[in-house]
C-alpha cells in the first residue's frame, strides 16, 4: 500500500515546513531525519481554533500594559519640557539634571497610572461586551471607547461624562479605522 502512495513524506506541503534539529552542528544529515513542524498554530480543541482573538485576561494584560508604557513615555517627555522651563539663574548643572530627572519621574508616574486606568478599563469593557454580543467587529470597540471615556469621568458630572464618553467613542473607531486603512494600504 505504501508503495502505491506518489507523494512522498517529504514533500513540501504549504502548512507545513521542514526542521532540521542538528542544523547548528553544521554536520550532514539526511533527510530522513528532518521533521515536519505545522506552520499555523496547533490548538488542542476545534472551538480555539475558530477564534481569533485573545483572550479577556490577555486583552486586559495588553491593553493596561501598553497604555501605562505610552503614558510613561509621553508623561516623561512632558516632564523633561517643564523640568527644562523651571531652570533659575545660577543653577548648577547637576541642580538642572536634578530637576529635570525629578520632573520626567513625577510626570512620567501620573500620566502612566491615568493612562493605564484608561487601558484597564477599556479593556474591561470590551471583553464584557464582546461576551455580552458574542461577537467582535468595529462597533464592539466603538461601545467600549464610548463606556470607557464616560466611567472615566463620571465623578465631574454627567456633562462631563457625556462629552468624554463621545470622545472615547470617536477616538476607538478612529483607531479601528486607522488599523483597517494600515492592514489594506501599507504593505507588511
Amino acid at each position: 500500500m505504501a508503495a502505491n502512495n506518489n507523494r512522498s513524506d517529504h514533500d513540501s506541503d504549504e502548512n507545513t515546513r521542514l526542521y532540521n534539529p542538528y542544523q547548528n552542528f553544521e554536520a550532514p544529515i539526511k533527510s530522513q531525519y528532518l521533521y515536519k513542524l505545522p506552520t499555523s498554530p496547533e490548538y488542542l480543541f476545534t472551538e480555539e481554533s475558530l477564534k481569533q482573538r485573545r483572550s479577556w485576561g490577555e486583552n486586559l494584560t495588553f491593553y493596561t500594559g501598553t497604555a501605562y508604557l505610552g503614558g510613561s513615555v509621553a508623561g516623561a517627555a512632558v516632564g523633561i519640557v517643564t523640568g527644562v522651563k523651571n531652570f533659575e539663574s545660577g543653577d548648577t548643572t547637576k541642580l538642572k539634571i536634578n530637576r529635570i530627572l525629578n520632573s520626567s519621574g513625577h510626570t512620567g508616574r501620573t500620566w502612566g497610572n491615568r493612562v493605564g486606568i484608561i487601558g484597564l478599563m477599556y479593556a474591561g469593557i470590551e471583553s464584557g461586551v464582546v461576551a455580552a454580543m458574542d461577537r467582535d467587529d468595529v462597533w464592539t470597540s466603538v461601545v467600549a471607547g464610548l463606556g470607557t471615556g464616560a466611567v472615566f469621568r463620571a465623578a465631574r458630572g454627567v456633562r462631563s461624562a457625556a462629552v468624554a464618553g463621545a470622545l472615547g467613542g470617536i477616538a476607538a473607531g478612529a483607531v479601528v479605522a486607522g488599523k483597517q486603512v494600515v492592514k489594506r494600504y501599507v504593505p507588511i
